[in-house]
């Protein structure tokens, strides 16, 4: 699967995105929009009756998005997976775009209007192995304890589709493991389908 991270578990319907007047990156964090790119830096989304902000992460909120990682693990995990592991793994590949270091890396905070987080959103731009061409991967995506079938995961799946127009991609694309029933069954109502299956054997 590209990246070591998985998309979330909790998701529900509804919800679009509309442009924000929100000031334009200045360019000083990496994990920020850079500034040549036509998307704009903050965006309004609508779950269900709930308006929300979606910009982007601050270091600020690191802990937010970290607290979030046990959400990664909570249906049943593959053999030979423990969920020490996984989780292990998930946060060690957070720390690594959360410093702002890896390219083609964008980390988005929904926010309400009493500026709490309530749930997070990261992509990347990666090539396509066979065309060559850029496609958006939603690395992952996760909703806050209390956001549960609110519309706000379909929310930031539509912001993710919006960003990957915005930027020309070819393909949207997401991993995510067999046992998670619940997210798969949210990708495929909003046109997911399985392109390739990745196969293991434990040793």
């Amino acid at each position: 699967m590209v990246a070591l991270s998985w998309p979330a578990v909790q998701f529900a319907g509804g919800g679009g995105a509309t442009p924000s007047t929100a000031p334009p990156d200045d360019g000083k964090d990496a994990r920020r929009i850079p500034p040549d790119r036509p998307f704009a830096a903050a965006m309004h989304i609508q779950a269900a009756d709930t308006e929300l902000l979606m910009r982007a992460a601050e270091p600020a909120d690191d802990d937010f998005i970290l607290g979030l990682v046990p959400r990664f693990t909570s249906f049943e995990l593959p053999p030979g997976r423990k969920k020490l592991v996984v989780s292990e793994g998930i946060r060690r590949d957070l720390l690594k775009h959360l410093d702002g270091s890896q390219p083609g890396s964008f980390l988005f905070i929904a926010e309400t209007d009493e500026g709490e987080p309530a749930g997070f959103l990261h992509l990347q731009i990666v090539n396509d192995f066979f065309s060559g061409k850029p496609n958006c991967h939603i690395s992952d995506l996760a909703v806050a304890n209390g956001w549960d079938g609110k519309g706000l995961g379909r929310a930031m799946l539509d912001f993710a589709e919006r960003f990957a127009r915005e930027h020309r991609c070819e393909r949207l694309t997401l991993s995510v493991f067999v046992g998670n029933e619940r997210a798969r069954r949210f990708y495929e109502a909003n046109g997911f389908s399985t392109e390739m299956l990745r196969m293991a054997k434990p040793l």
